[in-house]
């Protein structure tokens, strides 16, 4: 996904509470010279990056093992170092899709009865608010015998960069791990997760013309029990400084679906409650959302399949409280979403967003300025 940093989900839930063992509460922290660190990060803080590196691998090799031991949260006290709620998300699919593999490992004979994953740090490099950390994760796991003939381990070394953002209020925020080894992925890696539900084939929004100008489509201030002027007015309120009463993706894949959903349920929308990976469900609550609340193609898909929205043939035929979404790659998966919040006399609208938080820009500038780019145009 591609949003789509905000509070974040508790610890307990979403890193500790499935899959980190107990040993990372004696887990050796590194030396002042185990890290080469650039910028104000010190030692205390480097093993918290440990720490919490640690935690999520350890929570990936939890998810292969028969029976894995109860966990207890060695970071829930830990000041320095927390886990966004994009993050938390990913990782909660992750070791889903390993307990795939475990059950399917399981009907040819095969499964792990133990299992212990270390981190160590190898380099930091702080700039600017980011801290990337090269860390090595060494992992073992115990052969269950089932059929007897089986060796005692399996064990491999990896290499990955651990990404940190630093939040308002002095701490850091584990966004992102990428595996950095080139060739076969390790046993704990998950597969790559697929950009659309396996069981069905969501509706697909159809990219609109980019000519100037365009047939007239307007749209009535009200419809449908929407209030597109309290939408834009709201975006309008938040576009720089965000609503407290919701969670913030900045840094964990971008805020602008969150901001655009938010605008779209002051102006009416009802919340869909449900399993929140189903993109048919759209809703947010105080420490987690729907899929569909933050991700732009989830947005899409729920969008249209609920009838809520309908694709636009050209993007000046927005009107205020619609939305706009752009494919900057044109590799088929939305970027950004974006809600018009002013039209001009002469047709012109104007879109307010999050993530590079912008006031008021032209469709017009958007088009210019990303000349190979697919956009989707909504009207809500």
């Amino acid at each position: 996904m591609s949003e789509e940093n905000h509070v974040r989900r508790t610890i307990l839930r979403s890193v500790v509470g499935a899959a980190v063992t107990a040993v990372l509460s004696a887990a050796a922290l590194p030396s002042a010279s185990a890290a080469s660190a650039t910028g104000p990060v010190d030692r205390t803080t480097v093993a918290s990056f440990d720490r919490m590196a640690e935690a999520v691998l350890s929570q990936r090799t939890a998810a292969l093992v028969d029976k894995a031991p109860a966990q207890h949260d060695a970071l829930g006290a830990d000041a320095h170092v927390g886990l966004a709620a994009g993050l938390a998300r990913a990782e909660d699919t992750a070791s889903s899709s390993l307990r795939t593999r475990k059950a399917r490992l399981a009907v040819v004979g095969e499964a792990y009865s133990a299992g212990s994953t270390k981190v160590s740090v190898d380099k930091v490099r702080v700039s600017g608010g980011r801290a990337d950390v090269e860390v090595t994760e060494t992992t073992t796991l115990t052969y269950k015998k089932i059929r007897g003939d089986e060796p005692a381990t399996t064990g491999f070394q990896a290499h990955h960069m651990v990404t940190f953002a630093s939040t308002s209020h002095g701490h850091w925020e584990l966004t992102g791990i990428k595996n950095v080894d080139s060739g076969v992925p390790a046993v704990n890696q998950p597969a790559p997760p697929v950009s659309k539900p396996a069981d069905v084939d969501p509706p697909e929004a159809t990219p609109a013309a980019t000519s100037w100008p365009a047939a007239s489509k307007p749209k009535a201030a009200t419809g449908g029990g929407n209030n597109y002027a309290a939408m834009a007015a709201y975006a309008e309120k938040y576009w720089s400084k965000y609503n407290p009463a919701y969670p913030q993706f900045n840094g964990a894949g971008g805020d602008c679906t969150n901001f655009v959903s938010q605008a779209l349920k002051a102006g009416g929308w009802k919340n869909v409650p449900g399993e929140d990976s189903d993109y048919h469900n759209w809703w947010s609550g105080s420490d987690s959302q729907s899929w569909s609340w933050v991700g732009a193609d989830e947005w899409s898909w729920f969008a249209l399949s609920s009838k809520r929205v309908s694709n636009l043939a050209n993007v000046y035929q927005l009107g205020v409280g619609d939305i706009l979404q752009a494919d900057f790659d044109r590799d088929g998966s939305k970027n950004h979403s974006m809600i018009v919040t002013y039209l001009g006399l002469g047709g012109m609208p104007y879109v307010t967003y999050h993530s590079t938080n912008t006031y008021r820009r032209s469709v017009a500038s958007l088009v210019m300025s990303n000349p190979n780019a697919a956009f989707y145009a909504y009207r809500t």
